[in-house]
């Protein structure tokens, strides 16, 4: 029995999920043209599809788990169970109108023509805002609609910003904030949840070593409360003797922008030989 993941076939999403996979240990046989992918060493098998599909997908039981950017979670609205946010794929869902129009607040849609991919999404948003506009469903190229006459504003994905300025836009109203998710049936086996679970253990460790660094120094040992003090750890600096007398060796894991902040006092109280090490996986 395997657990099936369903992913974006192509794309940013598609790169940062396969990565993720990969820093989890599981090696993935993609081979050539393939929609679907085996892994050897562990019991997954990931289907490649339009991240518009994957809900879907995931809803009807042909793929177990889906990672997925949020909006097309909230856009398709099918009966899925949002089981974990992985923090990158980061963007947003807004509104933009071209650059030169003058823009007092959201009433300005009014009896307005907004393009979008989205449509679910953004007519939940302007019934909760009272707004009256004609939704223009188009499936791409959402930023040229307001220069070819098709629309006046649109509601569309945003990162960097730089799409719309190439197309004098203009970000007016940021609707949602959207990132990569696990979404998962609602009907798993209890064998298929294990295997789940052991999945999310995986990515659990591998995020939490994101950012946090081994760290190592020697201090003479009159100044070991001050520097372990400064030092939190996991749940307390291991601290070891040091051939040389008077001197111990302080191990422990830290933030690496806390470290960042507390060297020059490290440094203060008598720290020395500082070593600062990645950590591949980090679990509690």
């Amino acid at each position: 029995m395997s657990l099936r993941l369903a992913i974006q076939k192509s794309g940013r999403l598609s790169e940062k999920s396969l990565e993720l996979i990969a820093e989890c240990d599981i090696k993935i046989d993609q081979g050539k043209r393939k929609l679907i992918g085996v892994s050897n060493d562990y019991p997954l098998e990931i289907l490649y599809l339009r991240d518009d599909d994957i809900p879907q997908y995931v809803a009807d039981g042909v793929a177990d788990i889906g990672i997925v950017g949020e909006n097309e979670v909230m856009e398709k609205d099918k009966n899925v169970k949002i089981v974990k946010r992985l923090g990158f794929s980061k963007c947003r869902l807004s509104l933009a109108i071209p650059k030169d129009e003058d823009y007092q607040g959201v009433e300005w849609f009014n009896g307005k023509r907004i393009a979008t991919s989205y449509p679910h999404i953004l007519k939940n948003f302007l019934n909760e805002k009272g707004i009256k506009a004609d939704i223009e469903e188009i499936s791409g190229s959402v930023e040229i609609a307001p220069s070819i006459g098709l629309a006046e504003g649109i509601f569309d994905i945003v990162s960097s910003g730089s799409t719309l300025v190439s197309n004098r836009l203009k970000e007016v109203e940021i609707v949602m904030q959207s990132e990569a998710m696990i979404i998962s049936s609602k009907n798993l086996s209890a064998e298929k949840q294990a295997l789940l679970d052991g999945l999310l253990f995986r990515i659990q460790t591998v995020q939490e070593s994101k950012g946090n660094k081994y760290i190592l120094l020697n201090a003479p040992n009159d100044k070991l409360p001050e520097i372990i003090k400064l030092l939190p750890g996991m749940k307390s600096p291991t601290i070891l003797p040091l051939h040389l007398e008077g001197w111990s060796s302080i191990h422990t894991v830290i933030n690496e922008k806390e470290f960042w902040g507390i060297i020059d006092k490290l440094k203060t109280h008598g720290a020395e030989g500082i070593l600062v090490i990645p950590i591949e996986k980090m679990i509690k």
